[in-house]
């Protein structure tokens, strides 16, 4: 039977390595197509992820963390029954992507941010159908090329985060794999429970069958978090379940 993840971060800095996963694998999605208008959702994800990494100084935030969970690994090399070859394996992984952050000169995507062309895009599409042909003829110029062309020049902008997106997914990977799940039952559609506070806890992970006629609306911090199932005719207001339901739960701490 197939099953629904439903993931909510509870820091930060999480938060933002999620929303640019999300971003990256939406590019995955839409690049290698041919069509105009998957060029015009590639550009528009990668509008999005520059955005992000106008507000943040995320290399610092990514080197930050890959340099926690190290320094956490490390601490596992005199335990017993660990795989050393495995933990040194993933050690100089690790080490080998701060060296390639660090080599980075300045902000992550400086030079794109300079780029007239996408700055002229970002401008117009901050308005509702902004970006359209004569609003934008240069944009419209540039999806009439040749698919190669178009697809160049997408994969060398893209390239210019491909670090910092193997760092983001090295972590989140960690992040997921370094939890025990547990089968747990939410009372009348409601769980709740407190986090230890001695452990990183960083993400909460909740599966279910995909026939549970429900979605989880997760909600938490340091502290505790709380699950409530919820139903939904996609036109109301969603309204708590009232019934009993089964599901796995992921805490997630590295």
């Amino acid at each position: 039977m197939r099953q629904t993840t439903y993931e909510q971060p509870l820091n930060e800095r999480i938060r933002l390595f999620l929303r640019l996963d999300f971003l990256f694998q939406q590019i995955d999605h839409t690049l290698p197509r041919d069509a105009a208008w998957d060029s015009r959702a590639t550009l528009a994800s990668l509008l999005d992820i520059l955005n992000i990494f106008s507000r943040a100084d995320l290399k610092t935030e990514v080197i930050m963390e890959l340099e926690r969970i190290s320094a956490g690994l490390a601490r596992l090399e005199q335990t017993p029954g660990v795989d050393h070859k495995m933990l040194t394996s993933l050690l100089d992984e690790i080490d080998r992507l701060v060296d390639l952050l660090h080599s980075c000169q300045g902000q992550i995507g400086h030079q794109l941010r300079q780029n007239e062309f996408l700055n002229s895009i970002k401008q117009r599409s901050s308005i509702s159908g902004g970006a359209c042909d004569f609003d934008l003829p240069s944009y419209h110029y540039w999806l009439e090329r040749s698919v190669e062309k178009r697809l160049e020049e997408l994969q060398l902008w893209i390239s210019s985060f491909d670090d910092i997106r193997a760092s983001i997914s090295l972590i989140l990977k960690l992040i997921r794999d370094s939890a025990t799940s547990t089968n747990e039952i939410a009372e009348s559609g409601f769980f709740q429970r407190t986090l230890e506070t001695s452990a990183p806890f960083q993400l909460i992970r909740v599966t279910m069958p995909e026939n549970i006629p429900c979605f989880a609306e997760i909600s938490g911090g340091k502290h505790r978090f709380t699950v409530r199932f919820m139903s939904t005719n996609f036109q109301d207001r969603p309204t708590q379940s009232s019934q009993d339901i089964s599901f796995i739960l992921t805490t997630c701490a590295i």
